[in-house]
């Protein structure tokens, strides 16, 4: 079992900049990769942004909503992934989750909420 708790959500203005993070407990050593994802109003949940280890190297993928935007990155020692969001727009806003897949299945977070409006 995996549990996810993200945070750091909130309102802020078209081009400005939020940082969210998800702390990780439990089987977190057998976690492959780690994700998030966001779900506006009346849209289904999409891939932001994933960051997996593969041996010795890590990989990031991104939306290309997204890319040059926002970065995801983790913090080992912390249990932590990271998304840097920078430049938001108003599309930007949505519920977003963590989510880890790991050998025992896929593990989703509560959601924390961005809102980008003036």
């Amino acid at each position: 079992q995996v549990q996810l708790v993200e945070s750091g959500g909130g309102l802020v203005q078209p081009g400005g900049s939020l940082t969210l993070s998800c702390a990780a407990s439990g089987s977190i050593f057998s976690t492959y990769s780690t994700g998030w994802y966001r779900q506006a109003p009346g849209k289904q949940r999409e891939m932001v942004a994933v960051i997996t280890s593969v041996g010795s190297g890590t990989y990031t993928h991104y939306a290309d909503s997204v890319k040059g935007r926002f970065t995801i990155s983790r913090d080992n020692a912390k249990n932590t992934v990271y998304l840097q969001m920078n430049t938001l727009k108003p599309e930007d806003t949505a519920v977003y989750y963590c989510k880890a897949v790991a050998n025992t299945g896929d593990y989703w977070g509560q959601g924390t909420q961005v809102t980008v409006s003036s």
